[in-house]
C-alpha cells in the first residue's frame, strides 16, 4: 500500500470490458503498465475488475502535467485505440488532485 502526497494526481478509469480477445487484452494491459512504470512522473497504479466486466484502474502521477503527458504518449494512445475498437463497451475517466491520503494495515495481513 502507498499513500500519495497532496498535490499528486489520480486518474480514475472506470470501464466495461466485453468478452472479446481476453489474451490480447491481458497482454496490452501488461504492456500499458510497463510503459507507465517507465514514464516520468509515474507514482503507482491500482486496478480491480468484477465478474460483470466493470472495472476501475487508478493511476497516480506527480502532477497534472505528468498525467497529461502520459495521455499523449504514443504507446498509451495506440493501446487506448485498441481498447476502444476491441475490448471496451464503454469507459469514463476522472482526473483529481490528491488533497490527502493515508493507509492502514492490520498487523500480519497481506498487502493489497
Amino acid at each position: 500500500m502507498q499513500a500519495f502526497a497532496p498535490g499528486s494526481v489520480a486518474v480514475m478509469f472506470r470501464s466495461k470490458r466485453n468478452e472479446a480477445d481476453a489474451e490480447g487484452y491481458a497482454k496490452a494491459a501488461a504492456e500499458m503498465v510497463q510503459a507507465a512504470e517507465r514514464f516520468p512522473g509515474y507514482l503507482g497504479i491500482w486496478s480491480a475488475r468484477g465478474l460483470d466486466g466493470v472495472g476501475i484502474t487508478i493511476s497516480y502521477w506527480e502532477s497534472e502535467d505528468a498525467a497529461r503527458a502520459w495521455k499523449q504518449n504514443s504507446t498509451h494512445a495506440a493501446i487506448r485505440e485498441q481498447g476502444r475498437a476491441r475490448w471496451y463497451d464503454w469507459y469514463e475517466l476522472v482526473v483529481a488532485e490528491v488533497t490527502r491520503g493515508y493507509e492502514w494495515k492490520k498487523p500480519g495481513s497481506d498487502e493489497v
